[in-house]
């Protein structure tokens, strides 16, 4: 007893280093291998994945740490606590992979904040979990007592459904003077059967024998099966059918049309009469499905395809089939037909696109992760080979990350007020000749950002007003415009004070701060203000537009939008307009663009508005008078009655000589002032 714990106990221990070394892994290629035994128990350690992935533990949670596996389930785990790989669940390889000397479980491990895809490998290890298994407990073989020694008489084969050593059988046959037990090595697909018989057969002394074949696997410990071989001993007809070949073989790819031969049968009988006549048909244990697919004349022995063959379903077919003849009773034999199924390139690949960062900022940087993109093609050699690629002229790029897995990422900048969205297809092309292709789109839409300041309509303005305008008067309005979009988009107006004599601006004017409109917001004085400038602005201080607003102009005109008058190094520069403009106060005028060239020689066409008509007599308007502040001299003349340009009069702008002799008055002297300015302009503010 205290050995056999003794035994148990080393036993357990040595599988748990085998365990241990099974889950050794690998990184190489951007990817994690592990491997891990079928059958292993719940809890069983694989790998520490968060550690070979250079992850910190505290950040598995925080950063949205998660495994995917498309079609295997919830097979493998991870602790969010210690970063540990374990099995979650019962892994059965025969389930996963069938006979596929290759089995693994492909996961994606995703975490977040940076986004971040790696793979990971785990290989599924065969264990000997699978015996080998006979079809059937009993195998019937009738043998005619007057059969020649050495004859041989075909068994059928058990299968094991494990790989490599644990699948490979050997066969033991109960003890026996009649016969012995030969197997033969056909090819790599199966190995034949048969009893070799060793000595005469006696119906009357002996009519029935059983016997014993016994199947053992290759593995640790081994596995084994048995079924019964029922031998009856046949009196009379005494020859069976034999075939020319044991085994015929044939290849056909997988798009052969239906009634193509596949190969013709040739048994043949010693026998005379009906004893001799053959007959050909599947064997016993032949599938549903190769009966669905193949047909064997009974007659002639031709084998033809009856239906759609696949290689991606089935890459070869194993046909047992039977020669029996006429007699009584009747004989047979066997042979096999293996058919290769070879493949064509008749399946287009496959596209998963998984979007994961959309839609996207406009100012992402370069190899943003937009999307996975995983491709598949179920034919073999260069068929199922699949490259991909983008639609032109798009700022986006692929980028390969494991085998059939490519990542979308961003490849040059993005600007949304350029292009709010787009659309990208993939395009998947397999080896094969000729190729095929298949496409998929993921739709990105950029998300703006505030990344454009708003803009006025113009750099300047220059707008003239009445003095003794009535508080809260508007004055004009100003106007910006803003690229980006939605809250982005929105622009409030401001006004950058600054001080006028011994007030501050903002006791003369205000602007509103969503329509941009701006009031006066006291009565003006042309003799305290002669020229008042401000600029409006936005709350961004690095963009800031200037304006001027002018007092004292004529009464009777009002050019809204004139001259621009600025103050340079070199005294006062004057910058005339160059587009028309009206506004729809009553006074209001209508300034058509320059006629000559130069400050000196611009002429202008002036048409009174609907609020202020043109005088009728004579002297009733001044022929000339001057913008305060600048160097030029300004001339209205009448247009003669049978012009075509009818109510319209003529400004000339013309060099003030005087004002350059002119000199600055003292405050208290501004009645003087104004005569000596009537030497030169005609003041109309009561008109």
């Amino acid at each position: 007893m205290l050995f056999s714990r003794l035994r148990g106990l080393r036993a357990r221990r040595l599988l748990l280093l085998w365990l241990l070394l099974l889950a050794a892994w690998e990184a190489g290629s951007g990817q994690l291998h592990y491997s891990v035994p079928e059958e292993a128990k719940h809890g069983t350690f694989v790998g520490r994945i968060a550690q070979d992935l250079g992850l910190e533990l505290a950040e598995l949670v925080p950063r949205l740490f998660r495994v995917a596996s498309k079609d295997r389930g919830d097979l493998l785990e991870v602790n969010l606590q210690n970063g540990i790989l374990f099995v979650n669940s019962r892994i059965d390889r025969e389930e996963l992979c069938g006979r596929s000397a290759e089995c693994s479980i492909h996961l994606e491990v995703i975490v977040d904040r940076p986004l971040q895809v790696f793979h990971v490998e785990v290989k599924v290890k065969d264990i000997n979990d699978n015996p080998p298994v006979f079809k059937g407990s009993e195998q019937r073989i009738f043998i005619p007592e007057n059969r020649q020694l050495d004859s041989r008489f075909p068994l059928e084969g058990a299968v094991d459904a494990d790989i490599g050593a644990n699948s490979l059988l050997t066969y033991t046959l109960s003890p026996t003077d009649y016969f012995s037990l030969k197997v033969e090595t056909t090819d790599e697909l199966s190995k034949s059967l048969s009893l070799e018989l060793r000595k005469s057969l006696d119906r009357e002394e002996t009519p029935e024998l059983q016997l014993l074949l016994t199947a053992t696997d290759g593995g640790k410990p081994e596995l084994e099966g048995t079924v019964r071989l029922q031998i009856t001993v046949l009196d009379v007809n005494d020859n069976a059918p034999l075939f020319d070949q044991a085994i015929y073989r044939a290849q056909l790819v997988e798009s052969t049309v239906n009634g193509t031969l596949v190969t013709t049968l040739n048994a043949t009988d010693a026998d005379e009469g009906v004893n001799g006549e053959v007959v050909f048909s599947f064997g016993n244990d032949v599938s549903l499905d190769i009966q669905e697919k193949f047909n064997v004349d009974s007659i002639s022995g031709e084998i033809r395809v009856i239906g759609d063959l696949d290689y991606e379903k089935a890459k070869s077919y194993e046909i047992q089939i039977k020669a029996v003849d006429k007699g009584t009773p009747s004989m047979s034999n066997h042979c096999k037909v293996l058919v290769k199924v070879l493949d064509i390139n008749d399946n287009a690949p496959e596209l998963a696109i998984t979007s994961l960062a959309l839609p996207i900022k406009e100012d992402a940087p370069l190899n943003t992760v937009v999307a996975l993109i995983k491709v598949s093609d179920i034919d073999s050699g260069v068929n199922g080979q699949v490259t991909c690629s983008l639609s032109p002229h798009l700022p986006f790029k692929l980028v390969s990350t494991f085998k059939n897995y490519y990542s979308l990422v961003l490849d040059r900048a993005l600007d949304r007020e350029t292009t709010a969205d787009y659309k990208v297809v993939v395009i998947a092309r397999d080896g094969g000749s000729p190729s095929l292709w298949a496409t998929a789109s993921v739709s990105v839409e950029v998300d703006d950002v505030n990344d454009n300041a708003p803009v006025f309509a113009q750099p300047e303005y220059t707008v003239f007003v009445k003095e003794n305008n009535p508080p809260g008067a508007h004055i004009f309005t100003v106007s910006a415009v803003d690229a980006d979009a939605q809250e982005n988009a929105l622009v409030s107006y401001s006004l950058v004070d600054q001080r006028v004599g011994e007030r501050l601006l903002s006791s003369y004017v205000s602007v509103h701060a969503e329509s941009g409109k701006v009031f006066a917001l006291q009565p003006l004085d042309h003799e305290e203000l002669e020229l008042l400038q401000f600029q409006p602005r936005q709350p961004n201080p690095d963009w800031r537009y200037s304006a001027s607003l002018r007092a004292g102009m004529h009464s009777s005109v009002h050019l809204e939008e004139a001259g621009i008058l600025r103050a340079g190094p070199g005294g006062p520069d004057q910058q005339w307009p160059t587009v028309s403009s009206a506004t729809p106060e009553p006074e209001a005028g209508e300034v058509s663009p320059p006629v000559g060239a130069g400050v000196n020689s611009n002429s202008w066409t002036f048409k009174y508005g609907p609020g202020n008509p043109k005088q009728s007599g004579p002297g009733e308007l001044p022929d000339k008078f001057i913008i305060p502040g600048s160097p030029a001299i300004i001339s209205i003349r009448q247009e003669p009655a049978n012009n075509q340009i009818d109510k319209s009069d003529f400004i000339t702008f013309g060099k003030k000589e005087e004002t350059k002799k002119k000199k600055k008055k003292k405050k208290g002297n501004k009645t003087q002032e104004k005569k000596e300015k009537g030497n030169s302009t005609t003041d109309n503010s009561d008109q």
